[in-house]
């Protein structure tokens, strides 16, 4: 079956319109069907090792990135079972739709509603696994045109870790980047949830993630101040605090300007009258 796997992912690629999973059509395209690196979004791995599986230099993917796979080309039942067979997966690890380890990504309303009260203050949640469950409208128009929201389940430790507009945005990306991994580190659960993303990260990152997962980085404090250039407002000095939700394993992060450059900047972010958003600093 040697290079099986690789033309049968690029078949469905090549068959899937981009309407069917949300993205515009846009200008007439040089091939049929999603380009890779918008399948490699929806899949959240990278376009190198969407090539390498459909190529064929890579073909034996782990059940995880095939589900992921599954769900981002929108197979039905009888493809994911072929494609389990191509990729010689364990017969007993069903592709079901939509399979992940058991991490809570249920958001309490109670959490809702605290998110929502936070109007003047990028507000957001996380699981263990940095997926962002959820978050308001002064983050959504912070984190948006970093294409932190570019993906249908939005994971901070993917974004950061291999998607190259990190290391622009963030000027401190390597510190950032071990901040990540630690909270990997000092969030792992009892079920292989953790190693499962990190065997992911590792096959897709690469040695980025892989000597940070090895040396295990000192987590940092749960406040502090990170730097960002935004692409609308320019630099930005954001002072964040993290609240631990107790049985859940869910942080709310809320993030507010640290100096008055930064709160004039989000002023103008937010569509605020000059003013509204106090710096921590006075």
């Amino acid at each position: 079956m040697d290079g099986e796997l690789g033309a049968f992912l690029r078949s469905r690629r090549e068959a899937l319109r981009p309407e069917q999973v949300g993205l515009p059509a846009g200008p007439r395209r040089r091939t049929p069907g999603l380009r890779r690196a918008e399948v490699a979004t929806l899949a959240q791995v990278s376009v190198e090792y969407l090539t390498r599986l459909e190529q064929g230099r890579d073909n034996r993917p782990s059940p995880e990135i095939l589900a992921a796979l599954a769900d981002a080309l929108r197979l039905d039942d009888a493809d994911r079972r072929h494609l389990q067979q191509l990729a010689s997966v364990d017969q007993h690890r069903q592709l079901c739709a939509g399979e992940r380890p058991m991490v809570s990504r249920t958001v309490r309303p109670t959490v809702r509603t605290l998110l929502e009260a936070l109007r003047d203050r990028p507000a957001y949640l996380l699981n263990r696994l940095g997926d962002v469950l959820a978050w308001n409208e002064p983050f959504d128009r912070l984190a948006r045109p970093l294409g932190l929201l570019d993906a249908e389940h939005p994971n901070l430790v993917w974004y950061v870790l291999a998607d190259e507009r990190a290391r622009e945005h963030f000027p401190d990306w390597a510190d950032l980047a071990d901040q990540q991994v630690a909270d990997l580190h000092r969030l792992r659960g009892g079920d292989p949830a953790t190693d499962i993303f990190a065997e992911r990260l590792d096959r897709t990152v690469g040695e980025p993630f892989r000597s940070r997962w090895q040396r295990r980085p000192v987590a940092a404090q749960s406040s502090g101040v990170r730097r960002l250039r935004h692409p609308e407002v320019g630099p930005l000095q954001l002072a964040y605090e993290t609240l631990e939700l107790a049985g859940d394993q869910q942080r709310l992060m809320v993030a507010q300007p640290a100096d008055a450059d930064s709160a004039a900047a989000l002023d103008r972010l937010l569509g605020r009258r000059p003013g509204s958003l106090r710096s921590v600093a006075g």
